[in-house]
C-alpha cells in the first residue's frame, strides 16, 4: 500500500504571538522567515486504535452485551463478526478486566447456530441457582439473548426474532444453550429483541425488559426459564425517530437520600438528539409489574433533555450486573459509534470501540430527576505525568497545553471557569497539519457544542461531520466545570459534574499537539486547568 503524505510548509512563529490579541506591533517580537519543508505521513487504520478504550483485535464489533461482575473480574460481551470489518452474522465476543479500563480479549463465547444469529442480550449471576443450571457447587451465569433467524427475515416473516438462554459454569468462558429454547416466542412483532435481565430484590423476582419496535415490554420470572409478560411502556412518550433497541432497567437511590426510583434506559436508531443513534432515559416507579414515569417524563417529545449522552457516538449502553453491594455504584458502558457511519469509518483491521466505563448517579435538581455520569474512578490509577495551572488569563486564542506538557492522545483534563459571561468559550485541539476539533460552551444560548468538520478524514460519510453537535446546559450555576477524556480518536466531555455529557469520535491526519482556549468576545480567567497523562503498559 502506498503511503499517503503531506508536503507541509509552515512558518516558525514565536510563542509570544499567541499570548494576546492586543499585543501591539511595537511590543511584538519580529517574525523571521524561517520556512521549513517536511514530509508527514497521514494516520490510518492501526494508528487510530485507541490507547485505552476497548476494541476487538480484529474485525467488527457493536453493542455491549451480557456485562456482569464475578470473582474479581468485569465481563464484557459484545456483538461480534469475526470474519469481516462490517456487520455480519452475529456472535458474542468476550473480554475481561479487573478495573473496566485494561481489557483482555477472550475466545468467542457464543456462536450462531441453526436457530439464527446471536443478537444482543444480557447475563446475570444466578447466586441462588433459581434456574437449576448450577451443579457441583458451581454458580451458573445465565445469558439471555435474541435469536435472529435470517432465513425467516429473507422470506418476509415478521416473527424471525425470539428470546433464548444459555448458561455457563466456568465464569463465562464456555456456554451451553438451553435445550428448550426459545424461552419466549415471538408474538408477531417485527423488531422484538435485546433482553436485559435484572434481579429485582424489592419484589423478589427476575425482571426483563425487551425492545419491541416503539415500546419497551416488561416480563417477570422466578427461574429465568419461564417468563410472564406484565406490561409495556413508551408508545407516544419520548423520542421515536426510529426503532427502540437495547433497553436497561434498574432501581437507584436518589443521591443523598433514601428515596428509590427506577431508571429505564432506552436506545433508539435513528432519532438520537444529534441524529442517528442515541440513548434516552426515563425515571419513575415500578410496582413489580408496571413502570410509571414521574410527572416530568409523562409526556415527553423528541426534544426532551433526558439523554445519557448528547454526542453522536454513545449507543446501546447498558449496566453491569452483580456489582457488589459494598461497591454501591451503577456502572455503565456504551458502543462508541453511530449506525449512520459505523461501517464506513477509516479503519480496516478493526471496527468500533467502547466508551470509557462510567458511573451513573441519580440526582434531584430543582424538583426534577436527572441522570448524571462521570468516568469511573479506576481511570485515575493510570495517571502519570501531571500539569496544573491556575488563574490563567485568556485573551484571544491562548495555548494552554502542548505535547511537551501532556501527550494529547491519552489524557484526562479538568478545568473550571467562574463568573460566566454572555459569550462562547471555545476549546481547540489542533496539530501541525491543520486539523482542528472545536468544542465548548455558548453561554448566550445555554448550549454546549462539538464541531469535528475540520478534523482530518471526514469524507467517508456525509452524515459524519455535516452538522455541529449541540447539547443543552442543564445546570443553572454561574460557573462551569468540565472533564475532558481524550484518546487517539475520541473525546468524551463531562460538563457540570456529568449533568451534560457528549461523546464523539474523529480521525485526524496526525496526533493532536496543542489544546488552546478562547472567548469569542471578552477576556476571561480560566480558574484552574489540571491535566494528566494516562499511561498504559
Amino acid at each position: 500500500m502506498k503511503k499517503i503524505v503531506y508536503l507541509l510548509v509552515y512558518m516558525v512563529i514565536p510563542v509570544s504571538f499567541f499570548t494576546s490579541c492586543k499585543e501591539t506591533k511595537e511590543h511584538a517580537a519580529p517574525i523571521k522567515d524561517q520556512t521549513k519543508i517536511t514530509t508527514v505521513e497521514i494516520q490510518k487504520d492501526e494508528d487510530f486504535r485507541p490507547n485505552f478504550h476497548f476494541t476487538p483485535k480484529n474485525n467488527w464489533m457493536n453493542d455491549p452485551n451480557g456485562m456482569f461482575y464475578f470473582n474479581g473480574y468485569f465481563h464484557l460481551f459484545f456483538q461480534y463478526y469475526p470474519d469481516d470489518n462490517v456487520w455480519g452474522p452475529m456472535h458474542w465476543g468476550h473480554a475481561i478486566s479487573s478495573d473496566m479500563i485494561s481489557w483482555k480479549e477472550q475466545p468467542i463465547a457464543i456462536y450462531p447456530d441453526e436457530k439464527g444469529y446471536i443478537f444482543s442480550g444480557s447475563a446475570v449471576v444466578d447466586k441462588n441457582n433459581t434456574s437449576g443450571f448450577g451443579k457441583d457447587g458451581k454458580t451458573p451465569i445465565v445469558a439471555m439473548f435474541t435469536y435472529h433467524d435470517p432465513k425467516g427475515e429473507e422470506k418476509g416473516a415478521i416473527d424471525y426474532q425470539s428470546q433464548a438462554i444459555a448458561y455457563s459454569l466456568d465464569e463465562g468462558q464456555t456456554w451451553t444453550k438451553y435445550e428448550a429454547n426459545p424461552v419466549i416466542e415471538n408474538p408477531g412483532i417485527k423488531d422484538f429483541r435485546d433482553p436485559k435481565v435484572t434481579w429485582d430484590g424489592i419484589h423478589q423476582q427476575w425482571i426483563m425488559v425487551l425492545a419491541a419496535q416503539d415500546k419497551t415490554l416488561f416480563y417477570t420470572s422466578k427461574d429465568l426459564k419461564n417468563w410472564t409478560r406484565q406490561s409495556e411502556f413508551g408508545e407516544g412518550i419520548g423520542a421515536h425517530g426510529g426503532v427502540w433497541e437495547c433497553p436497561d432497567f434498574f432501581p437507584m437511590y436518589v443521591e443523598g437520600t433514601d428515596e428509590v426510583k427506577w431508571v429505564l434506559i432506552q436506545s433508539l436508531n435513528p432519532g438520537g438528539y444529534n441524529g442517528g443513534s442515541g440513548t434516552q432515559y426515563f425515571i419513575g416507579d415500578f410496582d413489580g409489574k408496571k413502570f410509571t414515569p414521574v410527572e416530568q417524563m409523562s409526556n415527553l417529545d423528541s426534544n426532551h433533555p433526558y439523554w445519557i449522552d448528547f454526542g453522536k457516538d454513545n449507543y446501546a449502553g447498558v449496566t453491569w450486573a452483580n456489582i457488589p453491594e459494598e461497591n454501591g455504584r451503577t456502572l455503565f458502558l456504551g458502543w462508541m459509534s453511530n449506525w449512520e457511519y459505523a461501517q464506513k469509518v477509516p479503519t480496516e483491521t478493526w471496527r468500533s470501540a467502547m466508551t470509557v466505563a462510567r458511573e451513573l448517579k441519580l440526582e434531584k435538581m430543582d424538583g426534577k430527576y436527572l441522570i448524571s455520569s462521570v468516568p469511573v474512578k479506576e481511570l485515575q490509577s493510570y495517571r502519570s505525568k501531571k500539569y496544573k495551572d491556575q488563574n490563567v488569563q485568556i485573551d484571544g486564542l491562548t495555548k494552554i497545553i502542548d505535547a511537551e506538557k501532556i501527550a494529547l492522545s491519552s489524557a484526562e483534563i479538568r478545568f473550571e471557569i467562574s463568573d460566566l459571561q454572555k459569550t462562547t468559550y471555545q476549546f481547540k485541539l489542533s496539530n501541525l497539519v491543520g486539523d482542528e476539533l472545536l468544542f465548548g460552551y455558548d453561554h448566550s444560548n445555554n448550549e454546549f457544542f462539538i464541531n469535528r468538520s475540520k478534523v482530518g478524514q471526514t469524507d467517508f460519510s456525509k452524515e459524519f461531520a455535516s452538522e455541529i453537535s449541540t447539547a443543552p446546559r442543564i445546570s443553572t450555576a454561574n460557573n462551569l466545570d468540565g472533564t475532558i477524556i481524550i484518546d487517539r480518536t475520541s473525546i468524551e466531555l463531562f460538563f457540570d459534574e456529568g449533568k451534560t455529557v457528549m461523546t464523539e469520535i474523529f480521525f485526524p491526519n496526525r496526533p493532536w499537539e496543542t489544546l488552546s482556549v478562547q472567548s469569542m468576545d471578552v477576556p476571561f480567567t480560566l480558574n484552574e486547568i489540571e491535566a494528566y497523562q494516562l499511561t498504559f503498559n
